[in-house]
């Protein structure tokens, strides 16, 4: 797994894109808005409804991509009498059937972060308690540990096999 490396807030935020939070609604906000926001603001209500509504609309893509995988195994299951066709649409379905399982796991991740923000606990490192940061987050909504904490878990995974 690879990591995505923290985006800082840039030193001279354009004024506008700083202020932007405080005139539009959570959902209306683009990401280099919610990264100019102040410091202060880090997992505040704004942020957090951010997130809620990033993470809904995965969510919902996810379930909806789940639906059409279920229509289309179901439209191509007509006996099909030549082997080598039949092999082909086989292997099409099995190359769909691990996409939609790496899609479970991943609606999983999306539960259990629209479950920290619910807590509370969103946007914070499980391991050190620090802030994961807003970059990060962009990147990753479902992320749950810092850069830092991520990068020594996939150290010792990698010395240790684990």
């Amino acid at each position: 797994m690879s990591t995505v490396a923290p985006s800082t807030a840039p030193t001279q935020a354009d004024p506008k894109l700083a202020n932007a939070w405080k005139s539009k609604s959570p959902q209306e906000l683009t990401d280099a808005e919610v990264l100019a926001m102040p410091e202060s603001e880090y997992m505040g209500s704004v942020q957090l409804d951010f997130f809620r509504h990033r993470l809904s609309s995965l969510r919902d893509e996810l379930l909806r991509s789940a639906g059409e995988t279920t229509e289309h195994l179901r439209e191509d299951t007509l006996l099909v009498p030549d082997p080598a066709d039949r092999a082909t649409i086989e292997e099409e379905h099995a190359l769909e059937l691990r996409a939609r399982d790496r899609e479970r796991k991943l609606l999983k991740k999306v539960e259990q972060a629209l479950a920290l923000i619910d807590n509370g606990e969103y946007g914070w490192c499980e391991e050190t308690g620090e802030p994961i940061g807003i970059g990060r987050l962009l990147a990753r909504p479902t992320a749950t540990l810092s850069l830092e904490a991520q990068q020594r878990r996939e150290m010792k995974q990698k010395m240790f096999g684990d």
